[in-house]
């Protein structure tokens, strides 16, 4: 054993004496930067939860600090007009995103439209996305699965209270927003029996934890294979398959029916499958498509929708379980529009300010995801003065922004009155303030359709409930 210390320790000042001695003489003016350790750079100073260390070092180091994850140099934006700077000014510059392993694993080496590095590939897809996905003629083809879907969930919700058996808000909340999805992307849903929705629920929640989880070989190559010990590839290797298979099931289940059919369905009826199956059939695109795109697009299509949208719901429910008069304000607010009607309908949902104002203020307090997806400098860069490398990442601390006292008042509290005082704030990745989907060229296409969910679900729950708080017992109005 203590020849093995001697070693190592002889190791560490050699590796210590070498990074001295010949590191580069840098003239060009970077932004602030911690100390930094040799070989791991500033990776110690990364906790469990990324976005609170790097806004601990946004104290001290100010908006944009420079630090380096092994010799990988990474840019933390923590304010909004340095935000401005990257999403609006130079976004074009800052518009490719770096190749990270569990995201090139999970969607088919970045064939998705959100990890897909900036060209006419992602331009392709991003065209897909919006023009046929995600348009609002599509979103509103699928007004009535939404209603359905709300409509079972009151009345299980129902059921569950006249039986006096409690009721798991997550539960009611994942199921909800995972049938919706189901049906939109995939054509039916996995929640009926007990194998699809287990098996896919526990590879999704897998699959989000690896894109959050840190893959040392990304930023220190030669020590990649430390992931073969701790079970990190194992796994990533593991889920990306079971995803993969889940997948392809899918798509066959999908060609099988249109080689029956000998076409997909009307386009009222048509699921996201059946649009990019007819797009690669009638190659629209120009360019083939190909199954590996296909099965890229669904995945980040239902796996961040089904995320973003369970997430964001579950916590506006709690945080008006913990405001019961922002709850009672809300409530009477749908209840005055609604009147003798026996649920809202989307065609009410634009007659909600405050409820709208609720949602805002949720995506501000608890942003689904507190650092914006990482992107990459193409070419050198002055950022406020700052000399930017090109090849540099670039990590918007998000959450750090939504809590910006210079931008917001009473900035930790839950006030959703702020956004009916200024009613034209919005997430569309104007205000750059508040960014929950991100902004410019790469700005989250889905906004609209989440938005509909939650809207929709949380409207009719508490137009028909009221809720006790400290046993959150739900009560018929």
């Amino acid at each position: 054993m203590e020849p093995l210390f001697w070693f190592a320790t002889i190791f560490f000042i050699v590796a210590l004496f070498k990074w001295y001695i010949f590191k580069p003489i840098n003239k060009n003016l970077l932004p602030p930067s911690p100390p930094k350790l040799p070989i791991i750079g500033n990776l110690h100073q990364i906790g469990s939860h990324p976005h609170r260390s790097l806004d601990a070092l946004a104290q001290r180091y100010g908006p944009l600090t420079l630090l380096h994850f092994g010799k990988v140099r990474v840019l933390v934006v923590s304010s909004p007009d340095a935000a401005r700077q990257i999403l609006k000014t130079h976004d074009l510059i800052f518009a490719n995103r770096p190749k990270l392993t569990p995201l090139e694993k999970l969607f088919y080496g970045s064939k998705d439209v959100a990890t897909s590095p900036y060209g006419e590939y992602w331009r392709q897809i991003k065209s897909i996305c919006v023009l046929h996905l995600l348009s609002n003629r599509r979103i509103h083809s699928f007004r009535n699965v939404r209603a359905e879907e709300v409509g079972l969930m009151i009345k299980k919700i129902e059921s569950l209270v006249s039986s006096s058996l409690p009721v798991n808000l997550s539960e009611v909340l994942y199921t909800l927003t995972n049938d919706v999805l189901c049906t939109v992307a995939l054509g039916r849903k996995y929640s009926a029996g007990g194998e699809g929705v287990s098996k896919f629920r526990k590879l999704l929640g897998e699959a989000m934890e690896l894109m959050g989880g840190f893959y040392v070989g990304d930023y220190i190559s030669w020590l990649g294979w430390v992931c073969n010990f701790n079970g990190f590839n194992a796994k990533l290797e593991k889920t990306a398959k079971g995803i993969d298979d889940f997948l392809d099931g899918v798509v066959e289940e999908h060609e099988k029916r249109m080689s029956n059919c000998g076409e997909v369905e009307d386009d009222h009826h048509q699921d996201f499958v059946d649009v990019l199956l007819g797009i690669q059939k009638e190659n629209m695109l120009g360019f083939p498509i190909d199954r590996v795109s296909i099965k890229a697009i669904i995945f980040n299509m239902f796996g961040a929708g089904t995320d973003t949208t369970y997430t964001l719901l579950e916590w506006a429910m709690t945080e008006l379980l913990r405001h019961p008069k922002i709850m009672k304000e809300v409530q009477n607010e749908i209840r005055e529009i609604v009147g003798d009607k026996s649920n809202v309908t989307e065609d009410d949902l634009d007659k909600f300010h405050y409820l709208k104002a609720v949602f805002k203020e949720t995506l501000r307090i608890h942003p689904p995801i507190p650092i914006l997806l990482p992107r990459q400098s193409t070419q050198d860069v002055k950022i406020n003065g700052y000399d930017i490398p090109e090849g540099t990442q670039v990590y918007i601390n998000y959450a750090t922004i939504a809590k910006d006292r210079a931008s917001w008042d009473q900035a930790d509290e839950f006030r959703p009155e702020r956004f009916l005082v200024n009613p034209s704030i919005n997430f569309l990745g104007n205000d750059l303030q508040f960014i929950p989907f991100g902004a410019g060229r790469r700005i989250c296409p889905g906004i609209e359709f989440t938005m509909r969910v939650n809207e929709l679900a949380l409207a009719n729950w508490n137009e028909r409930y009221i809720f006790i708080d400290d046993s959150r017992n739900v009560l018929n109005k």
